[in-house]
């Protein structure tokens, strides 16, 4: 037999035994291949459909005091007492009960205008108010919370019709979510010497081009948080390599360093480092670094070193056809452009917001309307089914403080922003019975 006979019949052999392995064995690669697509598929069904449903929701309508001294400190502690909510499920609580990370114990503050009339809305369980409405009071004793019904429900839930029409769009961070965006404390510079009432507070522009509303218009601007911890997102582990990564740290010599200065050694009988090069060597990374690189770091690590939220942000412009004005649908993201900096900015979410450029402009458009309606009504994430991904971000209690709180000073706010001008007193001790 010839030695390519002697190949082909052994090649014929061995795929002889591959085929009759494969016909009897086939059935081994199937669980490779339906593996995803069926954890996909478990984790909606059990998730959504069972788990998420059986939970009561309720929500409550915040009407702010007439004054806060500290409305940002007062809030980041409000956030940071929120935070406990968390509820970390184990094994079988993911995928035998459907229990989500962190949640659904999240919470949803929401703020809208319609026809001008403000009002600060708070979506939560129903077995968490008691929890909630104490550290509210305990913060702002003269909050005022009410149960009520849900304003999303006061509209056609058929969105865009031939009466109503629909803009929205997500609002992220520009940058990775490691980088933060501007805290209150850049407004608040030296609070010791600056009266209350002029400092700095993006969130009376917000109020005063809500109100600005008109009959027919509605802006709905919902905040969803979501507590975490590291081992859910690596959010802590990622902000700590970037902050190593600006203030250089383990940083070694190059290798053409020590390449040219062996040669100078070699060849020219020089010493292999100048003193310039030890002085250089003996100088600490972080010595090394310009102001903006050490502000750069210094605000990164100040956030991995609070608590942490899974954030996502909607906003949604509904207008009768005769009442539109396009900058009102813009409003939120023009309010959060005052939080960004040269590391960080806020922007729109394009592959999610109600505009199509190319192929089947009109009934994409639709589709998409009519899909950011339905989460925002049912408050669920931008990439529903998914839990994460673009469009989520993470936010420490700093920064979520910044951007949602009430007004310092309310009597100076329009009309249509809700507000407790009175305080309450007790009845007088001498008081006949």
């Amino acid at each position: 037999m010839s030695v390519i006979g002697f190949y082909n019949s052994s090649l014929g052999i061995a795929l002889s035994l591959i085929w009759a392995f494969f016909l009897v064995w086939w059935w081994l690669i199937l669980p490779f291949i339906f593996y995803f697509p069926a954890k996909f598929f478990h984790f909606w069904w059990i998730r959504w459909e069972i788990w998420y449903k059986e939970q009561k929701w309720i929500l409550l309508e915040l009407i702010p005091p007439g004054e806060v001294l500290k409305p940002y400190l007062a809030m980041e502690d409000v956030i940071t007492a929120l935070w406990p909510v968390y509820d970390g499920a184990n094994w079988r609580e993911r995928w035998c009960e459907g229990e989500m990370t962190g949640g659904p114990f999240w919470i949803t503050f929401e703020i809208v205008s319609i026809a001008g009339q403000v009002h600060f809305y708070m979506r939560i369980l129903k077995d968490q108010k008691d929890f909630v409405s104490s550290i509210f009071h305990t913060h702002y004793p003269e909050i005022e919370i009410f149960e009520v019904e849900d304003y999303t429900q006061n509209v056609p839930q058929d969105i865009p019709n031939d009466t109503y029409d629909i803009y929205g769009e997500y609002l992220s961070t520009d940058k990775p979510y490691s980088y933060p965006i501007k805290t209150y404390k850049y407004f608040e510079i030296r609070p010791e010497e600056i009266d209350q009432e002029k400092k700095l507070d993006p969130f009376s522009n917000l109020m005063e081009a809500m109100v600005k509303l008109k009959e027919g218009e509605q802006l709905w601007y919902q905040i969803n948080l979501t507590p975490i911890t590291n081992n859910d997102i690596p959010w802590i582990d990622e902000g700590r390599a970037l902050a190593d990564k600006i203030a250089r740290r383990g940083e070694k010599l190059p290798r053409q360093s020590v390449i040219g200065e062996a040669l100078k050694l070699i060849f020219l009988g020089k010493q292999p480092y100048s003193d310039e090069t030890k002085a250089e060597s003996v100088i600490p990374p972080e010595m090394k670094l310009t102001p903006g690189e050490r502000e750069k770091l210094a605000a990164i690590e100040a956030k991995t070193n609070q608590l942490g939220f899974k954030v996502f942000m909607r906003s949604v412009y509904i207008y009768t056809k005769d009442a539109y004005v396009s900058p009102n649908k813009r409003i939120p993201r023009s309010y959060l452009v005052h939080f960004g900096n040269e590391t960080q900015s806020m922007k729109d979410w394009s592959k999610e917001k109600t505009k199509i450029h190319y192929f089947f402009r009109r009934r994409r458009l639709y589709t998409r309307k009519k899909k950011i309606f339905d989460l925002y009504v049912r408050r669920l994430p931008p990439l529903f089914p998914k839990m994460w991904g673009p469009g989520n971000m993470i936010f420490n209690c700093e920064e979520i403080a910044t951007i949602f709180h009430f007004p310092s000073n309310a009597a100076n706010l329009p009309a249509g922003v809700p507000r407790i001008l009175a305080k309450k007193f007790g009845p007088p001790p001498n008081l006949p019975v």
